[in-house]
């Protein structure tokens, strides 16, 4: 449905998206992850049409964003990161403008208004200017005006900035609906937005793309070794020192939980190796209490840190000695 091949965007001297490659399935919910700045906006916006790319070559649908611009914007729905209102109409004026401006058909044109306001939980709004909507509510008429002409692909950015947290999780429920008929690209800097929401993330960083997979999938290939941890009672230089001289142990921590003598350890091994039965017959050989022992895997927070706090080729240098 969406396929996009070395795509760039430059300001100048600034490269804003440095030659990323893409596709997204029909039906598909991607996202589109990456700290403020890493040029998530950049490309929703060259995808959209709403700007012109550098370099590179973007389909939707089939059809060429830069060479049929007009096909694609009639199969996409798109909601910025502020929204495109117009303050002085009410919500359901607003609403049949766009939909004249897609060229929904006459006939369709109020069964497609109501649609919209029923999926985003507008209709008790809809004679309301929306001037005097709150921030929650007119982001959702934004996300309205984006589905109102029922388009193959939906284009959200940062669909749930100024929301409450009763209003984010309706939203959310809202765009897994969606999936299936649509194929939905949503662009966020806030990370249980995809690990709640997307079939696949893309993990961008200062224009480039550093990771592509599920989030699960994700946390399997990039936590390098296992990591458990370990609580027990017992001197932390002695625990270390146990435990570093177990065969695999690459990494250990120890930091103590305060009084009581008690120590949390974070052991990491070699990738595929369980060192938890090494782990528990070294601490109970040495007569110490072991209160737990439990293998963790790394969240898609800290998956997020790795790849946009550090240079990926220098990281797996490092952890490949």
């Amino acid at each position: 449905m969406i396929e996009v091949q070395d795509l760039s965007k430059s300001y100048g001297e600034k490269t804003a998206v440095d030659r990323i490659s893409f596709s997204v399935n029909k039906g598909e919910i991607l996202g589109f992850l990456g700290p403020n700045g890493a040029g998530k906006t950049t490309t929703m916006r060259v995808l959209t049409g709403y700007l012109p790319a550098t370099g590179g070559t973007a389909k939707i649908a089939g059809f060429d964003v830069f060479d049929d611009s007009m096909e694609v914007r009639r199969r996409i729905g798109y909601l910025p990161e502020n929204p495109p209102l117009y303050f002085d109409m009410t919500v359901t004026e607003y609403l049949d403008f766009v939909a004249r401006i897609k060229n929904v058909p006459v006939e369709k044109r109020a069964q497609r208004i109501e649609a919209a306001m029923g999926m985003t939980k507008i209709a008790e709004q809809r004679d309301h200017l929306i001037k005097r909507l709150s921030r929650g509510f007119k982001q959702r008429v934004g996300l309205a005006q984006a589905i109102v002409h029922d388009p193959d692909v939906i284009i959200l950015d940062e669909p749930t900035v100024g929301l409450d947290p009763k209003q984010i999780i309706e939203v959310r429920h809202l765009i897994k609906s969606l999936a299936g008929n649509h194929t939905i690209i949503l662009s966020t800097h806030i990370l249980p937005e995809v690990s709640m929401t997307c079939d696949r993330v893309i993990i961008i960083n200062n224009g480039k793309i550093v990771a592509v997979d599920t989030p699960e999938n994700l946390t399997l290939q990039l936590k390098g070794g296992e990591r458990i941890r370990v609580e027990a009672q017992a001197p932390e230089q002695g625990l270390r020192d146990a435990l570093q001289k177990i065969p695999g142990a690459q990494r250990v921590s120890v930091d103590s939980m305060g009084s009581g003598g008690r120590m949390i350890a974070i052991v990491e091994a070699r990738q595929g190796q369980d060192l938890r039965s090494q782990i528990a017959a070294k601490v109970v050989g040495q007569g110490w209490p072991l209160y737990e022992l439990r293998g963790e895997n790394l969240s898609l927070e800290e998956i997020f840190l790795q790849l946009t706090t550090e240079d990926p080729a220098h990281k797996k240098s490092e952890e490949s000695k």
